[in-house]
């Protein structure tokens, strides 16, 4: 019997060297500052200067700030607003609420390869992104980072807020995403928020689309 001919896999696209490097240099790290009691050093996480300002004069077609919903438990969200041409011209631009990733113990949105990311995001969708930093384990623990996550859905709804955004932005096309234990808060936020359709406005009907 004629063995039979194995059809070539589709080749999936390869990560860039930089990035490859980074997140090498960034797994690195995060492995020296984890204790083995599960604690992390996070002092020692901050000596390595993973991360980086947000920029409010554009850069390369995308500008960054940084807003705080609540001092009291450093719940803020790193706002990217793409300034291009073709985005200032568009009627309505989508709105991409981020959640990064790190196991829920590690990074922010201000780590350099999540701002990065995000910063591509804006600039090649384009669409104003929300990268959220909700607080870490295990000095917090399950639901805050859940809590966070619907807690800024709530700030980005609020009517006194909308200045914060571009006039063109449009929350009725508005997109959870995230990456590794991110895509785990977005898949949840958006449950539960989907669940509680009555708690907002202008996001109502995405929420119940999603």
């Amino acid at each position: 019997m004629a063995q039979q001919e194995k059809k070539p896999s589709a080749s999936s696209p390869g990560i860039p060297w930089r990035t490859r490097i980074a997140l090498s240099i960034v797994s690195t790290i995060t492995d020296y500052s984890r204790r083995q009691n599960g604690t992390v050093n996070r002092r020692l996480l901050g000596i390595f200067g993973l991360k980086t300002s947000a920029n409010p004069n554009p850069v390369n077609g995308v500008k960054s700030y940084d807003v705080t919903v609540d001092s009291s438990r450093d719940l803020w969200f790193r706002l990217f607003i793409p300034t291009t041409d073709e985005s200032r011209n568009l009627s309505s631009l989508p709105i991409i609420v981020f959640f990064h990733g790190g196991g829920f113990v590690y990074l922010s949105p201000d780590t350099k390869v999540y701002n990065a990311v995000c910063r591509r995001f804006a600039r090649k969708t384009p669409a104003v992104v929300v990268s959220v930093n909700y607080r870490l384990a295990p000095e917090h623990k399950y639901p805050a980072q859940y809590d966070d996550g619907f807690d800024v859905l709530k700030f980005l709804d609020n009517e006194k807020n909308r200045e914060l955004l571009p006039e063109n932005v449009d929350l009725s096309r508005c997109f959870l995403a995230g990456d590794s234990a991110g895509g785990n808060l977005a898949h949840h936020v958006a449950k539960r928020a989907s669940e509680m359709t009555s708690t907002f406005d202008a996001l109502k009907d995405c929420l119940i689309c999603n």
